[in-house]
């Protein structure tokens, strides 16, 4: 194992995939995650929506990717995430 292997291993960072919904700002773009949750009385998946605010430090996603974003220390007000990889392209 490499240095770089270990740190990577030590560290319990959350992952989630979401989708870009707003890349107006600077540096930042907007994710929607997307969970399917059962209701706790009537057993029915229902859908939530959840909004994170992303650093994007090399200005590549775009509104309709799917991105990889990775929890981080706090960067601003609302922004505690970091876009680390894009999955998919808007069509």
């Amino acid at each position: 194992m490499t240095a770089d292997e270990n740190t990577k291993e030590s560290t319990n960072r959350k992952l989630r995939d979401g989708t870009v919904i707003s890349d107006s700002m600077t540096d930042t773009v907007v994710v929607a995650i997307i969970e399917h949750v059962r209701h706790p009385r009537y057993r029915k998946t229902v859908q939530r929506t959840k909004k994170l605010y992303a650093h994007d430090s090399k200005l590549e996603a775009r509104v309709g990717d799917t991105v990889r974003v990775e929890e981080t220390r706090p960067l601003s007000k609302l922004k505690r995430w970091r876009v680390i990889e894009i999955l998919e392209r808007a069509k």
